[in-house]
């Protein structure tokens, strides 16, 4: 797991166009930026209701989906709020403040200068690293956040209880230590630990199956002999 600051960020690019999406992708990926292609709204809905990203860049005139409708589809279905820089060639103030209205951070008019949007694209991921690395933490596709309390899992919130929820906080801030049964008990019910027991066992089994509606990847491993860390 992984702090979101630590985390190699990842982002959408969905542009009809071949030639400009392949370049956007060459651009940032020589910046060590991992990069999906998606060439319209429609394809851009699959993936995004699959995996998550730290920033999406979308054009407007896209076949199937518009761009607009897939903004539309981010915020109200998924309830998604990554930032989102839209390319286009409209350039109206009304059609700009539509997009702002509809959750755009950013908007980059075509044609574009290459080193003006990587250079966009670098604010908002710091920008966005700065303000979610204090309070949220990203592993695969569990984010945990601290300020709400909450666990969600490709876009569901889980029903977690408060001993539940501190032992996914205590592996999610600590992704290479192993956890013994009593380590997580004594953190996680701020009690003496009195000996061997089921509790811890049948939190983690819990905790394992609530995941497990939602994803099928591995998040807990245990360590025999040991006790638990988190998957890697």
């Amino acid at each position: 797991m992984y702090e979101f600051k630590v985390q190699p960020h990842q982002i959408l690019i969905v542009e009809d166009d071949e030639h400009i999406n392949n370049i956007i992708k060459d651009v940032l990926q020589k910046e060590n930026l991992r990069c999906t292609q998606a060439y319209s709204g429609t394809e851009a809905k699959l993936i995004a209701a699959r995996d998550q990203f730290q920033l999406i860049i979308l054009d407007l005139m896209l076949p199937g989906l518009s761009g607009e409708g897939f903004m539309q589809y981010l915020r109200d279905e998924l309830k998604c709020d990554t930032p989102v820089i839209v390319l286009s060639a409209k350039d109206q103030l009304d059609q700009k403040l539509n997009l702002f209205e509809l959750g755009a951070v950013d908007y980059v008019t075509k044609p574009f200068e290459v080193k003006e949007l990587l250079a966009r694209i670098n604010v908002h991921l710091h920008r966005n690293t700065k303000t979610e690395s204090s309070d949220h933490y990203r592993h695969k596709n569990l984010i945990l956040n601290c300020t709400t309390r909450s666990v969600v899992v490709n876009q569901t919130e889980l029903n977690v209880t408060r001993q539940e929820y501190r032992i996914i906080e205590l592996l999610l801030k600590n992704p290479s230590r192993i956890f013994t049964k009593q380590d997580l008990y004594e953190l996680g019910w701020d009690d003496m630990y009195m000996g061997e027991d089921k509790t811890i066992t049948v939190h983690i089994s819990n905790i394992r199956k609530k995941i497990k509606m939602y994803d099928d990847q591995t998040y807990i491993d245990t360590v025999w002999g040991i006790g638990f860390r988190l998957s890697p």
